[in-house]
C-alpha cells in the first residue's frame, strides 16, 4: 500500500471516529403514586421516587459517578412575612414584605452535597437549593430579589423549614446500583393542596447531562373537600350556615349550663 493511500485510509478513520455519536444518557423515574388525598386524619406521608439511568454505551461515565438532585415545587403564590416588636407591651406588626408567586412547598433532594455535585455558578443558573432560590419580593413599588442575608428572606425560609415545607436533603438521594437510585418524598400535615413539579436532574463531573420532569397532585376528600368547595363556590350561603351553627351553639350552651 503507497504512502498516499495509507493517509487516506487514516483520514477515513478519523472521520468515522469524530462522526460515531456519543453515548447518551436518559433518565427513567417513577413515583410510587401520583395523586395524594388529604382527609381530616392525614398526618404526613411519604412518596417514593425510583429512577434508572440509560447509557448507550452500557458502562459507567468516564468522569466518574453520576450525581442526583431532585426538586420538588408546590403551587405558587404570594405570600407575606411580618416584622413584629413590642411596643409599650404590646407586640405590633412594624413592618412586612410580600414574597410574590414563590412556591408553598420546596424540597431538594440530592445523593451528596450540592456543592459537591456542581460550581456555584451552575447552582445559581439552576437555582438549586434554597440559599439559589429566587425569591422575589415587592419593595414598595418594585420587585426584585434580595441579598441572602436579608432579613425578611431569612425569617421566610426559617418559617417555612420549621413547618417541614422548605427542605434541602444532601442526603435524600440513595444509589441502589451505579445506574439505579431511589428517594422518598416527605409531605408534612400541613402540606399544600395542588399541583407539584417534581424535576429530576442528573450530572457528571459537575455538569448537567439530563433531565426529566414528573407531576404530583394533592387533593382533599371526603367533608373536608365539601366544606372547601361550598365556601368557594357558594359564599353567602356559607357564611349563612356558619352564623346559624354558632348562634345555635351558643344556644345550647346556655341551655345546658343555666343556673336556676
Amino acid at each position: 500500500m503507497t504512502r498516499r493511500a495509507c493517509s487516506t485510509l487514516a483520514a477515513a478513520c478519523l472521520v468515522a471516529g469524530l462522526a460515531r455519536p456519543a453515548a447518551a444518557e436518559r433518565l427513567i423515574t417513577s413515583l410510587s403514586e401520583h395523586r395524594v388525598m388529604v382527609t381530616s386524619s392525614f398526618t404526613g406521608s411519604q412518596v417514593a421516587l425510583f429512577g434508572g439511568i440509560e447509557r448507550d454505551s452500557g458502562s459507567l461515565p468516564p468522569g466518574g459517578s453520576y450525581d442526583i438532585a431532585i426538586t420538588v415545587t408546590g403551587p405558587r403564590q404570594d405570600l407575606i412575612t411580618y416584622r413584629r416588636q413590642r411596643v409599650l407591651g404590646i407586640w405590633v406588626n412594624l413592618d412586612s414584605r410580600t414574597f410574590e408567586n414563590v412556591p408553598t412547598f420546596l424540597a431538594v433532594l440530592t445523593n451528596r452535597p450540592l456543592a459537591a455535585i456542581t460550581n456555584a455558578d451552575t447552582r445559581r443558573r439552576l437555582q438549586l437549593g434554597l440559599d439559589d432560590t429566587i425569591f422575589p419580593q415587592r419593595i414598595g413599588p418594585d420587585t426584585a430579589d434580595t441579598v441572602h442575608d436579608d432579613p425578611f428572606r431569612l425569617a421566610f425560609l426559617k418559617l417555612k423549614e420549621e413547618h417541614g415545607l422548605y427542605r434541602e436533603v444532601s442526603n435524600g438521594v440513595t444509589f441502589l446500583t451505579p445506574a439505579l437510585f431511589q428517594a422518598s418524598i416527605a409531605l408534612p400535615a400541613e402540606v399544600p393542596i395542588g399541583n407539584y413539579e417534581v424535576d429530576v436532574k442528573l450530572f457528571n463531573d459537575g455538569m448537567l447531562i439530563a433531565r426529566t420532569p414528573s407531576a404530583l397532585e394533592i387533593y382533599k376528600a371526603g367533608f373536608e373537600q365539601y366544606v372547601t368547595s361550598t365556601a368557594l363556590n357558594h359564599g353567602v350561603l356559607y357564611g349563612l350556615a356558619t352564623a346559624l351553627m354558632a348562634i345555635g351553639t351558643g344556644w345550647f350552651a346556655s341551655v345546658v349550663f343555666r343556673r336556676d
